[in-house]
């Protein structure tokens, strides 16, 4: 689920995950390992060591694997350390979304100030925190819009999506759900549902 949501009497809170999935973490870890055993490679091509340390201990267990490994500096431990270079920056990267939950964030609907307001965190900066508002007068209906996509190489595969919209007279239609957030249908009938009632509009598909 893309978000969990705190309820009170006059307020809607849903807590949008972000860049903080499960998934995403695995993949991150998955990336710095796989770097970082290339980096390590390379370096030890180019101090003239055995690739694997424990080779000969290894050998013991697995005789496929020779005692000693070594590798050419030029080319292959070149590449590999600039391969590994490259992808430990890029899982740094990866970390530091990660880390800030970029694009994570709440969406508030409140009656007290009459208002909808989207907030969403960033990078680090004067930026880090964006705040978009809408005021509950400018809303005139809560839709679930759903999409077909055709997928498959060699079969056709059609997939349907249903997201929820909300309907505004000045910014038009404003996604509420995302596709990435993999909800099933009865919790987007549901999320649709709630907020209609809340904002007494209706609910339009």
């Amino acid at each position: 689920m893309g978000y969990r949501i705190d309820r009170y009497e006059d307020k809607l809170v849903y807590h949008i995950t972000g860049s903080r999935k499960a998934s995403n973490f695995f993949w991150a870890i998955i990336l710095f390992l796989g770097s970082l055993g290339l980096f390590l490679v390379g370096i030890s091509s180019y101090l003239g060591m055995d690739v694997f340390f424990l080779s000969e201990e290894i050998s013991d267990y697995f005789p496929f694997i020779p005692d000693c490994i070594y590798l050419l500096f030029i080319p292959q431990g070149v590449t590999m350390a600039f391969y590994g270079s490259g992808g430990l920056g890029i899982s740094f990267y990866f970390g530091g979304i990660l880390f800030w939950n970029v694009g994570g964030g709440y969406d508030i609907f409140d009656k007290t100030t009459k208002k909808v307001s989207f907030w969403r965190w960033g990078f680090p900066g004067k930026n880090r925190k964006s705040v978009f508002e809408i005021p509950m007068d400018e809303i005139q209906s809560i839709r679930i819009i759903t999409t077909v996509k055709e997928e498959g190489i060699f079969t056709r595969i059609l997939t349907y999506e249903s997201l929820v919209y909300m309907e505004t007279i000045e910014q038009g239609f404003i996604p509420l759900t995302r596709s990435e957030d993999d909800l099933l249908p009865p919790i987007i009938a549901q999320k649709a549902g709630e907020l209609s009632s809340f904002l007494g509009v209706p609910l339009l598909y």
